[in-house]
């Protein structure tokens, strides 16, 4: 049997090489669990888990150990010079600091009135932004001084049910994604407090949003389980199906090295899936079908561009056409472009054929698993 598994990836060097790629963690020594966010630590290169009542950090060399042992961070966190912040929600709605060197706890901050702290975003500097999805509220929060932290509410009621956000430096402004049946992805104005609605996001139950050195933006949605690319002025947007995503919550990306990590909150995994500068052919195929590299790898991806939304079928049959994998099953797509990973599932040595089915069209693309 062939797994594409993926190895663990220290350098960026080794992306560059594999392309895209995805692995599931196992913990060594610590158990994951209530997984709902995870942030990159540059300064480390490591990533820090909210592991529900304590933080675990996973190291470049794929090990996990505890950050802190006892810090109870639910949602979702990030990182100020040398300190990391993180959202505990309950009884009690808190954000609290923690030494990133040390563990230490150095901040802790009650969010009076608050119901249900949920996405965090940050400028870098001193200033963090808190979504309350029970509310409908976005919080200030001040931490230049981490023994006297204030915090004001800047919009009382966006009208919707926020979850993740983000801060885009570039143009400087907050990003937002919501909850419930295809909302809105929204940007905040961080002088102003003015809210703008940049598209649909043609999804359901939007959890976790980040940005990449690119000007992108990738958000995690439940219904579809998928990760979902939007170009920097939110007009295009690329669907990148992850095998193994189950209501993947608060994402991070680490423009470092080029990795999307993705807590997976319904069954307590995480996947981190790393996209590096590759040489893709172009295909004269229809709606540009395609997968890439050929003999297949762990680094393989499925590629179809849809000139207009379609209801899309997407399988993997053997050389006696029987079928192997079902990938997409009735699944409405936005027109764009759409990639599709193999990583993580099971193949023989052999051919195989993917067959897409769209648009009243049904295309094969004969492979190689070596």
């Amino acid at each position: 049997w062939c797994r594409f598994a993926a190895k663990p990836i220290v350098m960026k060097l080794i992306f560059t090489c594999l392309g895209l790629f995805f692995l599931q963690t196992i913990a060594f020594g610590q158990t994951l669990s209530s997984l709902e966010a995870v942030e990159y630590d540059a300064f480390y290169n490591r990533f820090l888990i909210a592991n529900g009542s304590n933080i675990i950090s996973r190291l470049p060399n794929g090990t996990l150990e505890y950050f802190n042992d006892n810090a109870p961070i639910q949602y979702g966190m990030e990182i100020i010079g040398n300190t990391l912040f993180g959202i505990q929600s309950g009884s009690v709605e808190r954000v609290r600091g923690y030494n990133l060197e040390t563990g230490e706890e150095v901040m802790n901050l009650t969010v009076s009135g608050a119901s249900s702290l949920n996405g965090m975003a940050t400028d870098g500097d001193s200033l963090l932004w808190v979504t309350d999805f029970s509310n409908s509220r976005l919080y200030k929060i001040n931490v230049l001084d981490l023994d006297n932290p204030t915090y004001e509410i800047v919009i009382d009621d966006t009208g919707t049910t926020p979850n993740g956000i983000v801060y885009d430096e570039a143009n400087d402004r907050l990003v937002f994604v919501n909850w419930n049946n295809n909302p809105p992805i929204v940007e905040v104005d961080p002088t102003t407090y003015e809210m703008t609605t940049l598209t649909s996001s043609g999804v359901s139950n939007v959890d976790g949003i980040d940005n990449d050195g690119e000007g992108n933006f990738y958000i995690a949605s439940w219904s579809p389980q998928r990760i979902t690319k939007f170009w920097n002025n939110f007009t295009q947007s690329e669907v990148i199906t992850v095998p193994g995503l189950s209501n993947p919550a608060d994402i991070s990306y680490a423009m470092q090295t080029d990795t999307l990590a993705i807590p997976n909150s319904g069954n307590n995994t995480m996947i981190y899936v790393g996209f590096g500068a590759t040489d893709i052919p172009e295909s004269s195929l229809d709606f540009g079908f395609n997968l890439y590299p050929n003999p297949a790898t762990e680094a393989s991806r499925i590629l179809f561009t849809l000139p207009q939304s379609s209801v899309v079928e997407l399988r993997i049959l053997d050389s006696a056409g029987k079928l192997v994998h079902v990938l997409l099953t009735e699944e409405k797509l936005l027109a764009g472009n759409h990639q599709v990973l193999l990583a993580g599932l099971a193949f023989e040595k052999g051919y195989y054929l993917c067959e897409l089915q769209a648009m009243e069209s049904v295309l094969h693309f004969p492979f190689l698993v070596e």
